[in-house]
């Protein structure tokens, strides 16, 4: 029996996400920002700690700033505003502070539901701005060069980057890249690997499909004479295949989480 998929206007807004990677230089106002963020704070939050702040960058001085440290992306600077989402542990040291109490905040719980609220909150940002007609892209080369985000931005202790993400008006429509099927993400009662191999294949075909790798070939593996398309296979292998932000423990420390 062919079941009804629900639909309403906060899906279709959700489901014709791209990400935009061309703004007009059009401004977009503080109370649409304020806004934006407001509808952030009603994310879910563990234990109503609200363990996250945003900060909004307009100056163009510091977003060309924020592109050099962020891979030299364009449309950092091109957007007119770049929002860096931080764990924020520091309002909670300043309340355990009035009230007599030490924060502990040495183990890596204390930051990953500092992330999770970050992560959180930033998704209803995004989904807020796409509501009204706003474009975003999540920057994860925030965490590039951490330590001078951190100085550019005067985060303090207790607090550190998670994504940021650029906010502005789409010049033009972004692309819509096809995901995974929903089968391979969604598991009833425990997980299930069995069709694993047919999903990947299935989506390697599609991401092929839409152009975006140009046509490239690689060699098929074990088979070096032999060539076929370069896929979203070859590109994710490739990609987790190498270590990244080695740093990351380093400059964690640095801002006081110490992952115990």
């Amino acid at each position: 029996m062919q079941m009804s998929v629900p639909s309403n206007a906060v899906l279709d807004v959700m489901h014709s996400h791209g990400s935009v990677r061309r703004y007009r230089a059009d401004p977009v106002t503080a109370p649409t920002i304020t806004a934006i963020v407001h509808a952030a704070q009603r994310a879910s939050t563990s234990s109503n700690l609200q363990m996250w702040t945003v900060v909004a960058v307009e100056s163009p001085a510091k977003r060309e700033r924020l592109a050099e440290l962020c891979g030299n992306q364009t449309h950092i600077v091109q957007a007119p505003v770049f929002l860096a989402w931080c764990a924020d542990l520091a309002r909670l040291d300043r309340a355990c502070e009035l009230r007599g109490y030490t924060q502990v905040a040495d183990y890596c719980e204390n930051f990953i539901v500092a992330a999770v609220d970050a992560a959180v909150a930033a998704q209803n940002a995004a989904v807020a701005a796409e509501s009204l007609g706003l474009g975003i892209c999540y920057i994860g080369a925030i965490r590039n060069n951490p330590l001078q985000i951190i100085e550019l931005l005067g985060l303090p202790r207790l607090t550190f980057p998670i994504a940021g993400m650029t906010l502005g008006w789409p010049a033009t429509e972004p692309p819509k890249r096809p995901r995974l099927d929903t089968a391979a993400v969604l598991h009833w009662e425990q997980y299930d690997a069995g069709h694993t191999d047919e999903w990947l294949l299935a989506y390697d075909a599609a991401m092929i499909a839409t152009g975006i790798y140009d046509g490239r070939q690689v060699p098929v593996p074990g088979k070096p004479e032999v060539t076929e398309d370069y896929g979203w296979l070859e590109h994710s292998a490739r990609r987790v295949s190498q270590p990244t932000r080695t740093h990351l423990r380093d400059a964690l420390e640095h801002q006081g989480f110490l992952l115990k």
